[in-house]
C-alpha cells in the first residue's frame, strides 16, 4: 500500500511545475548527464569489445597458437599430438632467417617453411592472399608467398624474381661466401594485423625449406598446433611438456603476446572505471535537486503527515522521484549507446572521408578502422549501474524528508 502511493505522488512532483527553476534545471541536467555517460560508457566498450576481437582474429588468423618444435620429423609425434582431446589441428612446419634481396634493396625476414595442403586447415593464411595462390609453393619449385607490404618494399609482385640469401656459408675460390637461392613470387598475402607479419615473414614449400636449411642450427621445425580454446593455450602447453618426448619444447602465444591481449583487458577495465565516475557524478547531481524539492515541498509533507501519511511513506516518495529521474535517464543513455555503438564504425568512416584524415591507422592500432562488437551483457551492468547509483543518490535527500516535523514545517504557512 505505502509503495504504491508513494511512487504515485512521486510522479506527481517529477510532472508539476516547479516555483524553483533551478531545481528543476539541476533534474534536468542530472537526467541529461545520466543519458550521455551511460550512452558513452555502453559505446566505449563497444568499441573495445570490437577492437579486442578484431585483433584476435587478425592475430590468430596467421599465428600459431602451440608450437612443438621438435628436432627431427616422426609421423608418431604428429599422430600423438592429433590424439589430444584439445587440438584441432597439426602442421609441419621448418623455419629459419634469411635475407631478401631484390631490386637494390635488402630486407631481412623470416622463413617459414609449410606445406600449403596441411597449412590451410591449420590457420587462414590462403584466405588473405591477394595476388597469386598459396597452393603454387608445392606445385613448382622455389616459389615463395610475401607480405604485400614487403613486396612494396622490394618493388616485387606475382611472378617476380628476387634473391634469398641465408646465414650458412659455401666455400669457393673467393672464400667463404652466403648460400644463396633465386626465388619466383608465387603469392602475394595481406593479413592487415599490424603484427609485421606482411612485412617480416614470408612463406616457402616445406620441401624446398629442407633444401635450403640443411644444417639444425640454422633451423627449427616442428609443428604448429591449433586447439579449440586459445586461451587454454598455456595448460595444452603444459600438458603436452608433460606427455611429449624431452627433447621437445612447447611454446604457446601468450609467451610472446600475451601481455598485448593482457594490456587490451586492463584498458578496457580502466575506461570503464573511468566512465562509471562520471555517470556517478551526474547520479549525483540528484542530490541537490531533491534536496532543494524536499525543502519546497516541506508543507506538503506536513499536510501528508497530518493525513495519516508514516515518515516511510514520505521517504518513498521522494526516492521513488529520484529513480524515476534516473531510469528515464537510463533508457535515454542506453538507447542512444545501441544506436551509436551500431553505427559508430560507418559514421567514423564518413567522417574521415568528408574530413580527409585518418585518425585509426592500421600501423598504431593494428586495424585501419574503429570496430564496435555490442554486447547484451554491458548493456545490462551499465544500466543496472546507473541506476543503482541514482537510487544510491536519494537516500540522503529522503532521509531529510523522514525526519520532516509537521509542526516545524507549518510554523510559517
Amino acid at each position: 500500500m505505502i509503495k504504491p502511493f508513494s511512487l504515485f505522488v512521486g510522479l506527481r512532483y517529477t510532472r508539476a511545475r516547479r516555483r524553483h527553476h533551478f531545481a528543476s534545471f539541476i533534474s534536468v541536467a542530472s537526467v541529461i548527464g545520466i543519458a550521455l555517460g551511460v550512452m558513452v560508457l555502453i559505446t566505449v566498450l563497444s568499441v573495445m569489445n570490437g577492437y579486442n576481437k578484431v585483433v584476435r582474429e587478425k592475430f590468430f588468423a596467421v599465428a600459431p597458437q602451440v608450437t612443438v618444435y621438435a628436432p627431427k620429423e616422426s609421423a608418431t609425434l604428429q599422430a600423438l599430438l592429433d590424439k589430444h582431446p584439445d587440438i584441432v589441428q597439426t602442421a609441419p612446419f621448418l623455419s629459419g632467417k634469411g635475407m631478401l634481396v631484390a631490386h637494390g634493396e635488402s630486407v631481412p625476414a623470416q622463413v617459414m617453411g609449410i606445406d600449403p595442403s596441411q597449412e590451410e586447415h591449420l590457420s587462414s593464411l590462403a584466405k588473405k592472399v591477394t595476388q597469386g595462390s598459396l597452393s603454387v609453393l608445392s606445385q613448382q619449385p622455389y616459389r615463395m608467398a610475401i607480405g604485400y607490404r614487403l613486396a612494396e618494399q622490394l618493388g616485387v609482385s606475382v611472378g617476380d624474381t628476387l634473391m634469398l640469401l641465408t646465414p650458412q656459408t659455401t666455400v669457393t675460390p673467393l672464400g667463404m661466401m652466403p648460400r644463396y637461392r633465386r626465388f619466383v613470387v608465387g603469392a602475394v598475402f595481406a593479413t592487415h594485423s599490424g603484427f609485421g607479419f606482411d612485412r617480416g615473414v614470408v612463406y616457402i614449400s616445406l620441401s624446398d625449406a629442407q633444401r635450403i636449411f640443411i644444417h639444425p642450427e640454422f633451423g627449427s621445425k616442428g609443428y604448429h598446433v591449433s586447439i579449440r580454446d586459445v586461451y587454454a593455450a598455456p595448460e595444452v602447453s603444459r600438458q603436452l611438456a608433460q606427455t611429449l618426448p624431452i627433447d621437445n619444447v612447447v611454446t604457446n602465444w601468450t609467451e610472446q603476446y600475451g601481455s598485448l591481449f593482457k594490456a587490451i583487458g586492463m584498458q578496457k577495465t580502466i575506461m570503464f572505471a573511468i566512465l562509471i565516475l562520471l555517470v556517478a557524478i551526474a547520479a549525483f547531481n540528484l542530490i541537490s535537486s531533491l534536496v532543494m524539492i524536499v525543502n519546497e515541498k516541506r508543507s506538503d509533507i506536513a499536510i501528508l503527515r497530518t493525513l495519516g501519511a508514516s515518515p516511510a511513506t514520505i521517504m518513498w516518495i521522494f526516492i521513488s522521484q529520484g529513480a524515476v529521474l534516473g531510469a528515464v535517464g537510463v533508457l535515454v543513455g542506453v538507447l542512444g549507446g545501441i544506436v551509436l555503438s551500431l553505427n559508430i564504425t560507418d559514421w567514423v568512416n564518413l567522417l574521415q572521408h568528408v574530413l580527409g584524415v585518418r585518425w585509426v591507422s592500421e600501423d598504431v592500432y593494428w586495424v585501419d578502422y574503429l570496430p564496435s562488437a555490442l554486447r547484451f551483457s554491458d548493456i545490462v551492468l551499465v544500466a543496472l549501474i546507473a541506476f543503482g547509483m541514482s537510487v544510491l543518490a536519494t537516500l540522503y535527500p529522503a532521509s531529510l524528508a523522514f525526519r520532516t516535523q509537521p509542526a516545524e514545517a507549518l510554523r510559517y504557512e
